[in-house]
């Protein structure tokens, strides 16, 4: 029996027009895909370089999936951690430049095990106002002093940090912003680092893979890569997998393995996703046309919309709940996939529809979504 309670919610949410439900879709080929009533263009999916299609990436998970079916199944730390998951760290480190990294479970994970382990009573956390969830509930967990400083404003973190007497300071961003697109001030973070000594975490979820020479991110584009202690990753994005990482120093990794709850006391990821991972950052490193491919993408839109190229985030912003949902469900009769986001995902007065580019997504696909904006803004 469904408890009281539930059902009261349920309500209360359905009367906010905020009721949110699960819409299957499948048979993805390239970047269309099936729902249970026609076939859609998908401009929602983080998978930027269109990696998890890869054929050698398809291969990599079937010949480890027949070897090993899942793997070993089990915590890292009891029988899950295999020789894969050693060489994917390895590869990891090697591509954010760092001595060493951790694997997680999820991106969410390495956010909330980081910042849970990091935030005693003795620390303040500096957040970026505009941060992902993963970073607000990692610092939530933890008993640290929470400080906002307003959206990738450094004069606001100066003052919060020159009247902060914390014995650890923890400036926390990420790198490039899920819902807007922005991208972090990292050089000026690295600057004030230099001035005030705190220990500086980003997170390059919607940035690996997008920006850098070599693919690690703002980090690495910025140039700063020594000044940041802890570089948390995902693989569910450019990289196409799943899992979420921590890429740091070799002493850090092994205090993370021996604090993080959310790594101590999760199964390891199965051995087929950690093939598939390392020959998708194989393929990031040999074949730069997914990224240059994306990019054209990114440029073909944001010229079409007068607005700046900032990265394959590119969001609509519509305003109202209703005329976001609206437009939205227009787009999926035309065949688009483009979900609003509303509340609390973004402020109210903010709503927007929130596009994705990928490397796989062809000039004609952009053109025809253009043409169905035009045709459906209020």
């Amino acid at each position: 029996m469904v408890m009281k309670w539930i059902e009261d919610d349920l309500r209360l949410i359905d009367a906010q027009q905020r009721l949110r439900a699960l819409n299957p879709i499948d048979r993805r080929v390239g970047m269309s895909v099936h729902s249970q009533t026609h076939a859609l263009c998908l401009f929602s999916s983080n998978d930027y370089l269109g990696l998890s299609q890869h054929q050698a990436v398809r291969d990599a998970v079937s010949q480890e999936a027949q070897r090993n079916g899942q793997g070993i199944r089990g915590a890292a730390l009891i029988c899950g951690h295999s020789s894969a998951h050693e060489a994917l760290e390895s590869d990891l480190a090697h591509l954010k430049g760092t001595e060493n990294a951790l694997l997680m479970p999820t991106g969410y994970q390495a956010n909330v095990g980081l910042l849970s382990a990091l935030g005693t009573e003795e620390t303040t956390i500096f957040s970026d106002a505009l941060n992902h969830a993963s970073i607000i509930d990692g610092c939530r967990l933890s008993k640290a002093k929470i400080r906002v400083y307003r959206h990738r404003d450094m004069t606001h973190l100066e003052d919060l940090l020159r009247t902060d007497t914390a014995k650890r300071r923890v400036v926390v961003t990420d790198e490039v912003f899920s819902m807007d697109g922005h991208r972090a001030p990292l050089v000026e973070l690295a600057k004030l680092k230099e001035s005030y000594g705190f220990i500086l975490i980003t997170d390059s979820a919607h940035s690996t893979g997008v920006f850098g020479t070599h693919g690690a991110g703002l980090v690495e584009a910025a140039g700063i890569t020594e000044a940041v202690d802890f570089q948390v990753g995902t693989l569910s994005k450019s990289i196409g997998a799943q899992g979420g990482f921590v890429a740091t120093s070799t002493s850090a990794r092994t205090w993370l393995l021996n604090r993080a709850r959310a790594f101590i006391f999760s199964t390891a990821l199965p051995t087929p996703t950690v093939s598939g991972a390392r020959a998708a950052i194989r393929v990031m490193a040999e074949e730069s046309e997914h990224v240059e491919s994306l990019w054209n993408r990114v440029t073909q839109l944001c010229k079409a919309l007068r607005i700046p190229p900032s990265g394959p985030i590119v969001p609509v912003i519509v305003g109202r709940e209703s005329d976001a949902m609206t437009l939205s469900a227009s787009l999926w009769r035309s065949g688009f996939h483009v979900p609003a986001i509303r509340p609390p995902t973004v402020p109210d007065g903010t709503c927007r529809l929130r596009i994705a580019l990928s490397a796989l997504h062809q000039s004609a696909d952009v053109d025809q979504l253009i043409a169905a904006l035009n045709d459906n803004r209020p």
